[in-house]
C-alpha cells in the first residue's frame, strides 16, 4: 500500500503543473507543525490564528526588505500594498531597515 504522504519529487512535479496548488500543499504540511507546536495554549485561551498571521506577516515584509535591499517603496510594490500602509505594518511588526534585521 501506498503512503498518503508525497514525497518531494511528486511535490516538485505538481510544481510544474499547478504551482499554486502545489505552493498550498507545503505551507499546509508547514502549518500542521507550526499549529502543532503552537496549540498549547494551556488553560489560556487560544491564539493560534492571530500569531501565526503575524509571523506570516513578518517574514514576508522581511522578505520584501531583502529583495529591495531596504527600499521600502520598491518592498511594497513588490508585495502589491501602498508604501504608507508597508511602513505602518512595518513599525506594528517591530521590523526596522537595518541590513541585518
Amino acid at each position: 500500500m501506498r503512503s498518503k504522504k508525497k514525497n518531494a519529487s511528486e511535490i516538485i512535479m505538481n510544481v510544474k503543473a499547478t504551482p499554486y496548488a502545489a505552493v498550498e500543499e507545503i505551507m499546509e504540511k508547514k502549518l500542521e507543525d507550526i499549529a502543532t507546536i503552537l496549540s498549547s495554549s494551556g488553560n489560556r485561551k487560544s491564539k493560534l490564528y492571530e500569531e501565526v498571521m503575524t509571523m506570516v506577516e513578518k517574514g514576508l515584509f522581511k522578505i520584501a526588505l531583502r529583495r529591495s535591499n531596504g527600499v521600502k517603496s520598491t518592498a511594497a510594490v513588490f508585495l502589491g500594498i501602498n508604501r504608507n500602509t508597508f511602513t505602518d505594518k512595518m513599525a506594528k511588526l517591530g521590523i526596522t531597515c537595518g541590513k541585518n534585521k
